[in-house]
């Protein structure tokens, strides 16, 4: 698990001038450094702010982008909106986590490389069905697409390891 650095919670909370109003943008700074918002650093930065810990984590579980549990360096979002559901989203879905061996109540994998959520829409209807890895779309999937994905996400791996 990453180790806090109060140091850097402090630059953002600097570089949002300490503001309590801002606490969304802050919010999504600390997820970006950690791919998560860490119990820790929520009640630090409300410290910080002087603002309850009820409130920060009013606004971390009310915004569905934020979580808080650790998510894998590589986030899988699986579109299952009605574009995609009806051009098959579902198997893609489903060969992934074959491929991952995670499911839905567990969707990151041991080694905290990946983790695969289903979304409501990605917003790239015309290119259905999508997925998106780490924010990189990858449009017109299939199962074998999907399988040859991750063959290069961990291969890419292997090269910097």
């Amino acid at each position: 698990m990453n180790q806090l650095n109060y140091e850097r919670l402090d630059a953002i909370l600097a570089d949002h001038s300490y503001d309590p109003s801002l606490v969304i943008a802050i919010m999504q700074d600390i997820q970006k450094e950690y791919r998560y918002l860490p119990e820790e650093a929520l009640c630090y930065v409300a410290r910080k702010l002087k603002i309850s810990e009820a409130k920060i984590y009013g606004v971390a579980t009310f915004y569905e982008n934020f979580s808080l549990e650790p998510k894998g360096k590589y986030v899988i979002k699986v579109c299952d909106g009605t574009a995609c559901h009806v051009r098959k989203s579902v198997p893609i879905l489903e060969e992934i986590r074959n491929q991952l061996g995670v499911t839905d109540k567990k969707p990151t994998t041991d080694d905290m490389l990946f983790t695969v959520e289903t979304v409501s829409c990605l917003g790239a209807c015309g290119l259905a069905p999508v997925c998106t890895v780490n924010d990189v779309v990858y449009p017109a999937m299939t199962p074998e697409k999907a399988r040859e994905m991750l063959k290069e996400i961990r291969e890419k791996e292997d090269a910097v390891s």
